[in-house]
């Protein structure tokens, strides 16, 4: 067997809003939040909300962050979302407090059957509990909840859950030690 992309059909997916609502975030997107001129994190923030994100206080969202559809985001109080991290949230991604998110993480919800000739798209929900941190340059793939302060190093690939207070690394992440925070 080989794959066919001519027979790919992912008419079963709805990304929840309109052609039209979808066109106009992605301009809103490109113009003010994805932006590197626009220093205002308060900006990114109205403009997200406005979409339909929901944001707490205290967040933080550097220039160069990519959102895909802000319907499908939430993020808790105190958050912090670093320059260039792509949030690529064809469903749910939920952040919880406390979350740092660093320099050019990739936060990814769809990805493609490779075992089907028609490379089917599945889509899977990402969670990010209390106090978690995503180093940079790090992946989080489909379906994968990150536990209470868990800890994914730069450059790594969280492929499934990271449990509470681990420091994970590698590729595929893998618990190396303890998460111990002192006061």
């Amino acid at each position: 067997m080989k794959t066919k992309l001519d027979t790919y059909n992912n008419d079963w997916y709805k990304p929840g809003r309109s052609v039209l609502i979808r066109l106009v975030w992605l301009f809103v997107s490109v113009l003010f939040v994805q932006c590197s001129w626009n220093p205002v994190s308060s900006i990114r923030v109205f403009l997200l909300r406005l979409f339909g994100a929901r944001i707490g206080k205290n967040v933080t969202i550097k220039p160069g962050v990519h959102v895909k559809y802000p319907w499908f985001l939430q993020v808790g109080n105190s958050v912090w979302i670093g320059e260039k991290v792509w949030i690529d949230n064809l469903t749910q991604v939920n952040i919880e407090d406390h979350v740092c998110i660093s320099q050019g993480a990739f936060l990814l919800t769809g990805n493609h059957d490779y075992t089907r000739t028609t490379f089917d798209l599945m889509v899977k929900p990402i969670e990010l509990k209390e106090g978690v941190w995503i180093g940079a340059k790090s992946i989080v793939c489909p379906g994968v909840i990150c536990h209470s302060h868990a800890v994914l190093t730069a450059g790594s690939v969280a492929r499934n859950e990271l449990q509470p207070y681990t420091i994970n690394s590698g590729n595929p992440a893998l618990p190396i030690k303890e998460r111990v925070i002192k006061s």
